[in-house]
């Protein structure tokens, strides 16, 4: 294993509440209940500060650090190309890992187009959006059926 993915799982970057920031968003599971949570710090459309806190397996919160960490200090456009990259890449990893990837992608893309919606309506609720993928493994589905 890369030695920078055991970093990340020995000491999630990014991990806890961010108490000042702007803007969170939610990816879910709807399958098993785990769920991301992203905060944002926004200041003219650059993402100064994020953090993230899952309910979720040792690879959420490993797809939580690597991802926050790539989208610290980026323009919101650019954390949007990243967020389309990571679910670009779902069906060429194993769909357990494929479910925390997009869990943290999605929570992020909600986080950013909660952020856009308050620049309209400061109140504006936070959003969640739900995985398409499955945690179930193929060949946990076709031993099932």
């Amino acid at each position: 294993m890369d030695s920078m993915l055991i970093e990340h799982m020995m000491n999630p970057r990014n991990y806890g509440v961010l108490e000042d920031g702007n803007s969170e968003g939610i990816g879910k599971n709807p399958h098993n209940g785990e769920k991301v949570i992203i905060f944002l710090k926004i200041k003219d459309d650059t993402i100064e500060d994020i953090s993230f806190q899952a309910i979720g397996c040792m690879t959420t919160v490993l797809a939580g650090s690597l991802i926050t960490s790539e989208a610290k200090g980026s323009s919101l456009d650019r954390a949007e190309e990243l967020v389309s990259a990571a679910l670009g890449m779902l069906d060429r990893i194993p769909p357990e890992e494929a479910a925390c990837s997009e869990m943290v992608a999605l929570a992020l893309q909600a986080s950013i187009d909660t952020y856009k919606e308050r620049q309209k309506d400061k109140d504006f609720p936070m959003i969640t959006y739900k995985i398409t993928q499955t945690c179930t493994p193929q060949s946990e589905e076709t031993i099932n059926e």
